[in-house]
């Protein structure tokens, strides 16, 4: 069985897009029929979250409720319900993402321990417009890149359990499973295959997340030339 997590903090307005993509991507037939459990982990939700979550379950989406206000102890709670249930694979994204329907084929094609992959934003309406092009000056757009984004992610269970899984941090939870994966010698794919659309939101839920790095490039300067 393959799991994926998906922590979930007041995410009204883009879960249900998430989700969609979700289940297209569990059921591409690349996948050969094998099951893929969801588990949303609502974090703390006090909008409309958990209902939108709760209309895809149960056959698709499995909730889980916590109230820690981490997006570390979040994505640390799906995966350990999901290891309980037997997954052999771990994949991660967010409730402000929408994955490509290949996005598990992709991840798996790969035959690592654990894959990075990238992400694209597809609205930049919320930032000035050379935040886009300083974006776009910094990030690596091909393989074997060395960006790290919880909204795309997986990793085998053994390396998950190997790597003592995802440590309590509110932010950055993702570079530091990937830095204990390192320090194993884990093999890790960095891959531009896995695809992912995420959100360019300007105020984000988890601090020092992508949200907080685009508004630090928006605040750098109004010159839209990139600093060399």
């Amino acid at each position: 069985m393959i799991g994926v997590v998906v922590p979930v903090h007041n995410e009204e307005a883009s879960l249900e897009a998430c989700l969609l993509a979700l289940r297209a991507a569990a059921l591409h037939p690349g996948l050969q029929g094998e099951p893929v459990m969801l588990v949303v982990v609502l974090d703390d939700c006090s909008d409309r979250s958990p209902d939108i979550a709760r209309r895809h379950a149960p056959a698709q989406v499995t909730c889980l409720t916590i109230a820690a206000r981490n997006v570390g102890v979040a994505r640390h709670a799906g995966a350990e319900l999901l290891l309980g249930l037997g997954a052999r694979w771990l994949a991660f994204t967010d409730a402000d993402s929408r994955v490509a329907p290949d996005w598990l084929v992709a991840q798996l094609a790969l035959a690592a321990d654990a894959v990075c992959g990238l992400v694209t934003v597809d609205d930049w309406s919320e930032h000035p417009p050379h935040v886009s092009v300083r974006f776009a000056a910094r990030y690596q757009r091909t393989d074997d890149h060395r960006h790290v984004h919880g909204a795309n992610l997986g990793v085998c269970s053994r390396a998950y359990r190997r790597a003592g899984g995802f440590p309590p941090h509110a932010s950055s939870e993702d570079v530091a499973l990937v830095q204990r994966l390192i320090a194993l010698n884990a093999q890790i794919a960095w891959s531009a295959l896995p695809r992912v659309v995420t959100s360019a939101r300007s105020k984000g839920r988890a601090p020092g997340g992508f949200a907080d790095h685009l508004t630090m490039l928006a605040n750098r300067c109004n010159d839209p030339t990139p600093s060399a």
